[in-house]
């Protein structure tokens, strides 16, 4: 079934690349990620896509080429659901969809770093959309932690991925406590602050790290780190 996708609010002809200028700019475009350049053609189009905000077209493309592209399919799908989709519903949607593409992805090529991350994130979105709580309760928690583990295992410069982490620990500590998501996750608050600030060390240019570490010292820490968070929101 067709989808009608929103059209992204914030196109910008500095990310319109051909081939050339995708290659040249990919290290820096890619630096959170780890996603390597694609040797597939039919993949570096999703990307090109994707990173002309050319959402819809990245998943059709990424999904036609299979393989790689998955990852920008899933990607580009994510992005959308959480950044442009305005329905709670779709959005929820979209993002089991894509974890459901990484999922397969992670089977077939277990050794693809952002196959276990994109699934993570996908995932994880969706159960921030469900409430914490209930993901938790239907086994979320672990199959993130796991995945996040595994990518991190595999590319352990992995930015997105760490950043990533330091997100799951602090939600999860937030909802259910410390000694409980110690104990039933291992989850800590010093693990999460680890995995944030090495993100940052990784990618230091990264709005999204800055403000998910901000979001992080709230759960994590109330109002006594409320000045810290204010300075990440501020650089962001």
């Amino acid at each position: 079934m067709a989808r009608k996708w929103a059209k992204y609010p914030h196109a910008d002809k500095a990310y319109v690349h051909d081939a050339a200028g995708l290659k040249k700019h990919w290290a820096r475009l890619h630096k959170g990620d780890c996603e390597p350049f694609p040797k597939d053609a039919a993949v570096l189009d999703a990307w090109r896509c994707f990173h002309a905000g050319e959402f819809g077209s990245a998943v059709e493309a990424g999904l036609a080429a299979g393989g790689p592209g998955i990852n920008a399919a899933v990607k580009a799908q994510a992005i959308y659901a959480n950044y442009i989709e305005k329905s709670d519903k779709a959005k929820l949607a979209l993002f089991e969809e894509a974890a459901g593409w990484a999922e397969e992805r992670r089977g077939k090529a277990p050794k693809d770093p952002n196959a276990h991350y994109l699934y993570a994130f996908a995932l994880g979105r969706y159960s921030q959309g469900i409430s914490v709580a209930k993901a938790l309760a239907q086994g979320f928690g672990g199959k993130i932690r796991d995945a996040l583990t595994t990518a991190l295992k595999l590319e352990p410069k992995h930015a997105d991925a760490h950043t990533a982490f330091g997100a799951y620990q602090a939600e999860v500590i937030d909802k259910v406590g410390g000694l409980i998501a110690g104990m039933t996750y291992g989850a800590k608050k010093d693990a999460a602050l680890e995995h944030y600030q090495k993100a940052l060390r990784l990618n230091p240019d990264s709005a999204i790290a800055r403000i998910e570490y901000a979001n992080g010292l709230i759960m994590l820490f109330g109002k006594s780190r409320m000045d810290d968070a204010q300075r990440l929101y501020e650089e962001a």
